[in-house]
C-alpha cells in the first residue's frame, strides 16, 4: 500500500513526512486555493524540497482544452522536474491528452474518475495512476468500493501497471474499504489522518501506562533510571 497526502500545505507535509510513512502528495486547484494567492511553482518547488525525488508528487493541469492541458503539463515539468505525476481529469478530452502524454513517456495520474468505465478506460489508455473519487461516489449512491474492487481485478487480469490510487475520503473507515477492496494506493487529508490517532481508547492506553510506571519510579523515564 502506497499512502499519499492530498494538501498543498507545507507544515502539513512537513509533519506528516517526519511522522509517518509517507509515499507522495497530490494536489489539484481546489487544494491550492486553500493556500491562498501562492507562488504557485516556487510553491510546488518547496513540496518537491521536503518530500525528495523518491516520494511521487502529483500535479492537476487546470486547462480544459487539449492544446491547453498539454502546455499546462509541460509548463509543470519544466518548473519543477521531470518525475512530476501530471493529473488529468478522465473525461473526452483528458483521455485524448492521456494518450499523447503517454506517448512522450511522461508520468500520469488519471483523475475525476466517478464510473468503473472511467477506469476501465484509464488502465487501457496505460497510466500510472487512476483516481477514484470514494466519498463522491458514494455521495452520487455509486458502490465506491465494487467500482475498485472491479478496477483492481481488470488490473490484475490484463497483467497492468496500472495503480488504483484512491482519493476522496470522508473518514478512515472509507480509506480501509478501498484498500481491502485492492486500492494500491490511498491518498488522504489531514483531517483524515488526524481522525486515525482521535479515538480516545487510544489516549486512554497511553495513559494507563504511564500511570503504572509512574506508580512504581514516580517522573524517572526509563533513560533517567540508575
Amino acid at each position: 500500500m502506497e499512502l499519499l497526502l492530498d494538501t498543498a500545505n507545507l507544515e502539513q507535509i512537513q509533519k506528516y513526512v517526519d511522522t509517518l510513512p509517507i509515499d507522495g502528495v497530490t494536489s489539484n486547484p481546489s487544494i491550492i486555493k486553500k493556500e491562498g494567492k501562492i507562488d504557485f511553482f516556487e510553491h510546488l518547488r518547496q513540496i518537491r524540497q521536503i518530500i525528495g525525488k523518491n516520494r511521487t508528487l502529483h500535479v492537476q493541469v487546470v486547462a480544459t482544452d487539449y492544446e491547453g492541458m498539454l502546455a499546462d503539463a509541460q509548463r509543470i515539468l519544466k518548473e519543477v522536474d521531470d518525475q512530476v505525476y501530471i493529473k488529468v481529469p478522465s473525461n473526452e478530452v483528458g483521455f485524448r491528452v492521456m494518450k499523447e502524454l503517454k506517448r512522450q513517456g511522461i508520468h500520469i495520474t488519471a483523475t475525476a474518475i466517478y464510473t468503473e468505465f472511467q477506469g476501465l478506460l484509464a488502465i487501457h489508455a496505460g497510466v500510472d495512476y487512476l483516481a477514484p473519487y470514494y466519498n463522491r461516489m458514494e455521495n452520487l449512491n455509486i458502490e465506491a468500493s465494487l467500482v475498485i474492487q472491479n478496477l483492481a481485478a481488470e488490473i490484475k487480469r490484463v497483467h497492468s501497471d496500472s495503480k488504483i490510487l484512491a482519493a476522496s475520503f470522508k473518514n478512515v473507515s472509507q480509506v480501509l474499504q478501498a484498500i481491502n477492496q485492492g486500492a494500491q494506493a490511498v491518498t488522504i487529508g489531514s483531517d483524515v489522518v488526524a481522525q486515525a490517532f482521535s479515538m480516545p481508547s487510544i489516549q486512554k492506553a497511553i495513559d494507563d501506562f504511564s500511570q503504572d510506571w509512574q506508580s512504581i519510579y514516580q517522573d524517572s523515564y526509563i533513560h533517567d533510571l540508575s
